[in-house]
């Protein structure tokens, strides 16, 4: 009689565990409200600065830039619409997870950019914010996304080969 209860509970507690995954959905919404908050933190960008000297003239200093990301590689479109994409391409994220790539992809669409989810032959999803034909555009191009969105500070380049 003994075992049989045993038996009933492990039941229980087992059913009871495996009637507790999580769903696609709530990954998904856990994923644009961290995406929304921190949008919210960004942090201010730093101030130029301006050095004078005793002569009349002023000049101005360039603010430091740290070196772009830039990489080669082969990616094509996950939908298929490789016309999409060209030889040089902004990359915001990179993700194993199709469902994250995704996310951000439909947040920079609703923005207006014209993104595209694209995949390397490793498997990783590319969200490219918006692809040239020229190196000078996509620079132009990734300092008004930055300047736009703080959180992309780290959006390089990818030359697709």
């Amino acid at each position: 009689m003994r075992k049989n209860w045993i038996w009933a509970l492990s039941l229980l507690l087992i059913g009871g565990m495996a009637s507790c995954k999580s769903s696609q959905s709530a990954y998904r919404a856990a994923y644009e409200k961290a995406q929304e908050k921190k949008i919210e933190e960004a942090a201010p960008a730093p101030a130029e600065t301006v050095v004078t000297t005793p002569s009349t003239t002023t000049t101005t200093t360039p603010s430091y830039s740290a070196p772009v990301r830039e990489q080669s590689e082969r990616i094509s479109a996950v939908d298929g619409n490789d016309a999409l994409l060209k030889e040089y391409n902004v990359i915001v994220g990179s993700f194993r997870q199709r469902l994250n790539a995704q996310s951000l992809c439909e947040r920079l669409r609703a923005d207006g950019y014209p993104a595209v989810l694209a995949q390397n032959a490793a498997g990783w999803y590319r969200v490219v914010a918006c692809s040239f034909d020229n190196r000078p555009a996509a620079v132009q191009a990734r300092e008004a996304l930055q300047a736009r969105y703080p959180q992309f500070t780290d959006a390089w380049f990818l030359i697709n080969k």
